[in-house]
């Protein structure tokens, strides 16, 4: 029984630490343009990740449960990926940047399955991997077309106060999207490995959202910073764009049930928008810093996890 609760609180810590490094990648952009105010825009990431995570959460944490490590593994084993995930995203937080908890937590399983001398999937790990390198490249492509097209469209047309507004409501429509992509990926994300401890998955459902939601609101403004104008300075048109680029590319992911980052997926679709206004418009330093968080996370998450678990299981053996 105690086991089970601190599986559950640990799966609570990381769903509180998604929401409080990826809230920044939903409305980021919204907030750094002007649009929204933290408040509005963190209450609506909430409201939207719950909804997500609630309606197609699931794919991605049969992924994370039982498709990387397919051996059943222990409480401990669990209960030590979670905190080795959650951990690296935490500090990454604190330091503005936004990494990719799909990594963290990818990569701390990774570690638990070889210190455990688990069967590992290695197809699985394949595919995720050649997701999170396609999906930024994808992302910025898309974005950068988006942006090409709306601006074509929008600037053929009346001057009208309606269509003034426009963009302001596309942006709003992207930002409730990417965030509802969040839920859809990262509850999945947070919740897997409990899935392997046979806990229903709507419980899970649940708190991830819940868990998410609360990270959301008490600690997500910071990594917001670095995403709505850290990389590149972005305007309301440019902003939908990189959202509604990010979010397509997240859903589409979700759906076939790998864990992608929606912090890479944001951030190239930034990087893309803002190429468009020159290199010198984007903050290539910054975005040194973050590509290093992102070969860094799932390195160390999975080095931590297998030292952690060996040094625990030989003190309690």
């Amino acid at each position: 029984m105690i086991g089970l609760i601190s599986l559950i609180l640990a799966g609570a810590y990381v769903g509180w630490n998604i929401g409080a490094n990826d809230a920044g990648n939903c409305i980021g952009t919204s907030v750094g343009s002007g649009l929204l105010s933290y408040r509005r825009a963190i209450l609506l990431v909430a409201t939207f990740a719950i909804v997500g995570g609630l309606l197609q959460g699931r794919n991605v944490m049969h992924t994370i449960g039982k498709g990387i490590v397919t051996t059943e593994l222990p409480t401990l084993a669990l209960l030590v990926a979670l905190v080795s995930g959650g951990a690296f995203v935490t500090l990454a937080t604190l330091f503005r940047l936004p990494v990719s908890t799909s990594e963290a937590i990818v990569g701390a399983m990774l570690g638990i399955g070889l210190a455990t001398r688990a069967d590992i999937n290695m197809a699985t790990i394949g595919r995720i991997a050649q997701a999170w390198v396609i999906c930024p490249i994808l992302v910025a492509i898309i974005a950068m077309l988006l942006y090409l097209g709306f601006r074509f469209i929008l600037r053929r047309l009346d001057e009208g106060s309606f269509w003034q507004k426009v963009p302001r409501i596309l942006l709003l429509l992207s930002a409730c999207y990417i965030s509802f992509s969040l839920g859809a990926n990262h509850v999945g994300t947070a919740m897997g490995p409990l899935a392997a401890a046979g806990i229903p998955p709507i419980w899970l459902v649940l708190l991830g959202g819940i868990a998410l939601a609360v990270g959301a609101l008490t600690f997500g403004a910071r990594v917001t910073h670095t995403v709505g104008s850290g990389i590149a300075p972005l305007d309301i048109l440019g902003a939908f764009s990189a959202q509604t680029a990010a979010a397509l590319a997240v859903h589409f992911f979700s759906i076939l049930g790998i864990p992608v980052s929606t912090s890479q997926s944001i951030v190239g679709a930034v990087i893309g928008v803002g190429l468009l206004h020159g290199v010198r418009a984007v903050r290539m330093r910054k975005i040194g810093e973050i590509a290093i968080g992102w070969v860094a996370t799932p390195t160390a998450a999975g080095l931590f996890s297998f030292g952690l678990y060996k040094l625990l299981a030989l003190v309690l053996a």
